[in-house]
């Protein structure tokens, strides 16, 4: 009854006609403010450096921490733990797991090394130096990845959630869903906390995503796509896995599940 109220004012006045009176009323009261979502900026690669990786590490965790590399390794019976020599590739420490574990993603914080397994609900707590086992803890999903953001452990179980842990307790304290615009993302990855920002390899994908870990969002895509030429493909599993990040130095590492090659690599925006 008001929009007729004020249509019947308005064409009283103006001598507009009655249907385009009513369509500016119905129009202006009816209209909400809308949200565009904007793409996400998409970044590309330059090589900096190339060093030798062991074709035959099923690689599912890496980490760097003080000069080295760390690195978990997967499938039944050949899972390990490794710190390895970056300039040889060269595994300077190997722990092997027991037989019925699939070892999976690794974080490194203060004198630990944290490491999950895949469908045993079983993760492990070692010395970093002595690669002494220091305790084992238990959570409900799978294990994927895991990562340290300086105050928690940010884990991956291949859905599209990550969680939260108390690094001292090892309990869950909270989690968020990975959320490209209004898409949920599946299937996360290793993960690495990188300037804030949590990336993560997306399961059989030649991209990374950039997270924002306080609400999920993600904020770029790195797209790897070539970085290990087909001639260099070791049998059936070439699959992307595997970032590590020295803080100190600014620099990026990537490498993949029996790749020859681990990658130092910048990141270029793309135009």
């Amino acid at each position: 009854m008001a929009i007729v109220s004020i249509v019947k004012f308005l064409y009283r006045i103006c001598f507009l006609p009655l249907w385009l009176l009513t369509a500016l009323v119905v129009s202006s009261c009816s209209s909400q403010p809308q949200s565009i979502s904007q793409p996400v900026p998409i970044y590309t690669y330059k090589i900096v450096n190339t060093y030798t990786h062991d074709r035959n590490a099923f690689t599912e965790g890496l980490a760097f921490n003080n000069g080295f590399l760390y690195e978990s390794t997967g499938q039944y019976g050949n899972s390990s733990l490794r710190k390895v020599d970056l300039a040889t590739g060269d595994a300077l420490q190997l722990y092997k797991l027991p037989v019925e574990y699939f070892g999976e993603g690794i974080a490194v914080y203060d004198d630990t090394v944290v490491q999950l397994t895949w469908q045993s609900h079983t993760g492990f707590v070692y010395h970093k130096d002595s690669f002494g086992l220091l305790r084992q803890f238990s959570y409900p999903t799978e294990g994927w990845g895991i990562t340290y953001d300086g105050n928690r452990l940010i884990m991956s179980d291949g859905t599209s959630t990550l969680y939260f842990l108390n690094p001292k307790t090892l309990e869950s304290i909270g989690s968020i869903e990975v959320r490209d615009g209004d898409r949920p993302v599946n299937m996360l990855n290793e993960l690495e906390y990188v300037n804030g920002k949590v990336y993560a390899n997306v399961w059989r994908k030649d991209r990374i995503a950039i997270i924002e870990p306080q609400d999920g969002r993600i904020t770029g895509w790195i797209d790897l796509s070539g970085l290990l030429q087909t001639q260099n493909y070791s049998g059936h599993v070439n699959v992307l896995n595997g970032i590590a990040y020295d803080a100190q130095a600014d620099r990026l590492f990537v490498t993949g599940k029996l790749w020859p090659f681990l990658f130092e690599i910048k990141l270029v925006a793309d135009k």
